[in-house]
């Protein structure tokens, strides 16, 4: 198996989409919680995204497609948080049920959209139907020569009207393609969680495989050590995505541990050492 993890989404949330509630949480953290994942710091995110799942993310209704969208961007952070951390089978279970909810959203969202739009195609034709017969109307009186005052209301009050309905028409075509466009919007999600799971099942069939085929655990552990490390053109997140999940199968590997501790930027040797001792202070004569 090549050194190459399944891609997460890290999908950002659309603006339109964001309200209140879990979704006012996921836009304010978003940016927060990629930047220390960015650092390497997994348990942190991991310990928030998580939280948020087990406390708010339960009162969520399904019937509120926003809510629900911001729900699957919390559990996409939480697996990225896990693969990082790597306990790449946590990430998996939380892609599982991004993906899930994705699709319910979207399933969701068609009911919804559906009502909508019979009830605004209805008032088209209502709408359209009235403008031609005041455009029928108005073109017959402009035709005559002369109006009188009870016509030239009449022509006020067409012109008016005829406006209204053109403002009502143009609201609701834009409301019809606002339906279209959040729809797709969502499918795309769906689609997108559910071929990264599928992805991520596999890889973690493959490493099973893989494990299974290795003498011992602590070898299976030096072979890929070996490769992630000759690898050094993949992303950072990648490789300690990697160490940490060799670590997980191999905890007491030294070698694994430093080349974990040199992608974060320290020396697990250091605090083994003992502090140097200050160098002795050379007497100086007295003078008299």
């Amino acid at each position: 198996m090549r050194f190459v993890l399944p891609a997460l989404l890290a999908l950002a949330l659309a603006q339109p989409l964001l309200g209140q509630g879990v979704k006012e949480r996921v836009k304010d953290s978003y940016r927060t919680w990629n930047a220390l994942l960015e650092r390497g710091d997994a348990q942190t995110v991991r310990g928030i995204t998580e939280g948020l799942l087990s406390r708010e993310a339960l009162t969520v209704s399904t019937a509120d497609y926003g809510e629900m969208q911001a729900v699957v961007a919390l559990r996409d952070v939480a697996a990225r948080a896990c693969v990082l951390d790597g306990s790449w089978e946590e990430g998996v279970a939380h892609l599982q049920k991004a993906a899930l909810a994705a699709a319910d959203n979207l399933t969701v969202f068609q009911g919804t959209a559906n009502r909508i739009r019979k009830e605004h195609d209805a008032s088209l034709v209502g709408w359209r139907t009235a403008m031609a017969d005041h455009e029928q109307r108005l073109k017959e009186l402009e035709a005559l020569p002369g109006l009188t005052e009870a016509q030239m209301k009449l022509r006020a009050q067409l012109r008016t009207s005829l406006e209204e309905h053109r403002a009502a028409v143009a609201h609701s075509e834009w409301a019809l393609k606002e339906l279209d466009l959040v729809a797709a919007q969502l499918q795309k999600e769906r689609d997108t969680y559910a071929a990264s799971l599928a992805s991520w099942q596999a890889f973690l069939d493959k490493e099973k495989e893989e494990r299974e085929a290795s003498a011992t655990p602590a070898q299976f552990v030096a072979d890929k050590l070996l490769q992630v490390k000759m690898d050094d053109a993949r992303p950072r997140f990648e490789r300690l995505a990697y160490g940490r999940r060799l670590l997980r199968i191999d905890p007491a590997n030294e070698d694994v541990k430093r080349f974990v501790a040199a992608l974060m930027g320290s020396d697990p040797s250091d605090e083994d050492e003992p502090a140097p001792k200050p160098a002795p202070r050379k007497k100086t004569r007295s003078k008299r």
